[in-house]
């Protein structure tokens, strides 16, 4: 019993140091060679490491199974139902993660990632009140959590609660003062309150820090274009997509900004480029009367029919 014990723990630490180094087919190659040895499988510790692994590589009903054998051993494991969580969420089986995100912070009421995910699933589903509660969680455990008071701005300004969003993305910016998100939250509600030249630069210091977020370039280009300066809107939309050559959404309001210049082959030559990568913008384009223009153009008639 000593020698197989002790050939466990070899197994184990084996598995871990495989894994700290990312390598996972021989840290689980491991973990399952000290499970095997195990008559009794009761290390809830080595349950979870595999757990995670098989989470990781895809392999989400060996996940739960594991996750579920810890349970079984030990009901009181907030790890286990947080694990169970996660892979729930991740499949957007949304009771079943809130019971189980609610499990472990049952058992753990200082579980803060629990709260931060919890919180995420309540504002998917609409209930906004539920996710504030939850974030506000999270801060009163970290006062220093980044993404809770970034991710409160923005369901403050979607609730038109526009001094508390202010309050919770400078908090944010704080702690992080370039930060892409941030900036571009605080740039949506200072242009719904009017502060349009504000939220330009905003939005310019966004793209700074992060080039690969294609909202920013889009609502900075609104701005532009609602002021009637397309040529600008144009090059800060094109900018865009040289960084985004994927965002479909892109190459749409792009058509509809050449359209406005009487650019109408590069409109097209856009249009085509945004429904490759999403067919399903056909029907917005039909019922789009900013494309009126070029809906007798035989190339039109071609791109909404097929």
């Amino acid at each position: 019993m000593i020698q197989n014990n002790y050939k466990v723990e070899n197994y184990k630490t084996i598995g871990k140091n495989f894994y700290s180094k990312r390598d996972i087919k021989n840290a689980l190659k491991f973990y399952k060679k000290a499970y095997n040895l195990l008559k009794e499988n009761k290390d809830t510790d080595l349950l979870i490491d595999m757990a995670l692994i098989y989470d990781e590589i895809g392999e989400k009903k060996l996940a739960e199974e594991k996750y579920n054998e810890v349970i079984n051993i030990d009901s009181k494991d907030e790890r286990a139902y947080y694990g169970l969580a996660i892979i729930y969420d991740g499949k957007k089986e949304n009771e079943k993660a809130i019971v189980n995100y609610k499990k472990a912070i049952e058992i753990n009421p200082n579980y803060n990632r629990a709260y931060f995910f919890l919180a995420g699933i309540y504002d998917d589903i609409g209930e906004k009140n539920k996710a504030i509660e939850n974030y506000k969680k999270v801060i009163n455990l970290d006062y220093k959590d980044f993404w809770s008071y970034t991710n409160l701005s923005s369901i403050y300004e979607e609730l038109a609660q526009y001094n508390d969003s202010l309050e919770m993305v400078d908090k944010a910016l704080s702690i992080y003062p370039n930060h892409y998100m941030a900036l571009f939250n605080k740039a949506v509600v200072l242009y719904k309150l009017g502060r349009k030249y504000e939220a330009i630069n905003l939005y310019k210091l966004s793209i700074e820090d992060n080039k690969e977020y294609p909202y920013t370039y889009l609502n900075l280009a609104v701005i532009y274009k609602n002021m009637g300066e397309y040529e600008k809107a144009l090059e800060i939309i094109s900018e865009g997509i040289e960084n985004n050559k994927d965002s479909g959404f892109l190459y749409y309001n792009r058509a509809c900004y050449y359209v406005n210049l009487k650019k109408y082959n590069n409109a097209l030559r856009d249009l085509y480029d945004a429904v490759n990568l999403y067919p399903g913008f056909i029907k917005y384009i039909i019922k789009d009367r900013e494309l009126d223009p070029i809906k007798n153009d035989k190339r039109y008639k071609i791109l909404i029919k097929n």
